[in-house]
């Protein structure tokens, strides 16, 4: 990932840490919510802005460095022997979803059938293999980095081709909450590279949106599944016309 992206991230981090808005911001430097907004989302702060928005949050330009390059030695992905255990065990696999999305043990315990024990062996374990850290009180605190991602191909990926693919396109879309765009056409080979560039920039801000709402109650809340995929078309339906 590239610095400025991971220095723009780990402030975001840090403006929530210390529970400050854009609008606090905004008022920092003198300028509009939407101005400081834009700036964030094109990545563009001056050195001098940048100090100001540290000054406001009791920090130095590099205590945010160092803060960054913490975040940056956090799991961006885990090794097919973790995927495989977690696939392996459909209770594991639950509080690994609920876990990764935020939830506390006691919402867990609130929204599904699963005792104390279960759900403190299962983050006990995740806490074995380096996904969190089970703080007393069982607390979670995950060690994961924003843009993780699981293994290409491998075990949880799988698992979501083999059984959950089915019922995520079993859905007709058409509730509000709900999109499904299909679209063809013939592209050069640099505009499908472009267009792939496009799909991860949607998928880093569908990470940062998902971290921005983490801090709100669980009502407020609601598990969204986005996938984006593109491939060749090779005429598929018309194969049997082909010379």
């Amino acid at each position: 990932m590239p610095q400025t992206q991971q220095l723009f991230e780990t402030l975001k981090h840090a403006l929530k840490a210390h529970k400050r808005t854009y609008a606090d911001v905004a008022g920092v430097l003198q300028l509009s919510e939407a101005s400081v907004k834009r700036l964030f989302a094109e990545k563009k702060l001056s050195l001098l802005r940048l100090e100001q928005v540290c000054q406001m949050l009791d920090m130095e330009i590099s205590d945010l460095v160092q803060m960054m390059n913490q975040r940056a030695r956090q799991i961006t992905q885990l090794t097919r022997e973790q995927e495989e255990e977690i696939a392996g065990d459909r209770l594991l696999l639950l509080v690994t979803v609920c876990a990764l999305n935020r939830w506390t043990m006691a919402e867990m315990l609130n929204y599904f059938r699963i005792t104390e024990f279960e759900a403190i062996r299962c983050l006990a374990r995740l806490d074995r293999l380096k996904i969190i850290d089970l703080l007393p009180g069982n607390r979670i605190k995950l060690r994961i980095s924003a843009n993780f991602d699981w293994l290409e191909n491998g075990p949880i990926q799988q698992l979501f081709r083999s059984r959950l693919q089915d019922d995520f396109f079993d859905s007709r879309f058409d509730r509000q909450t709900e999109r499904l765009l299909v679209v063809n056409g013939m592209l050069s080979r640099r505009s499908n590279e472009v267009l792939q560039r496009k799909m991860e920039r949607l998928a880093r801000e569908f990470d940062e949106l998902n971290e921005d709402d983490a801090d709100l109650a669980l009502d407020q809340r609601h598990g969204v599944t986005m996938v984006i995929a593109m491939s060749d078309w090779r005429f598929g339906l018309f194969a049997d016309l082909r010379r």
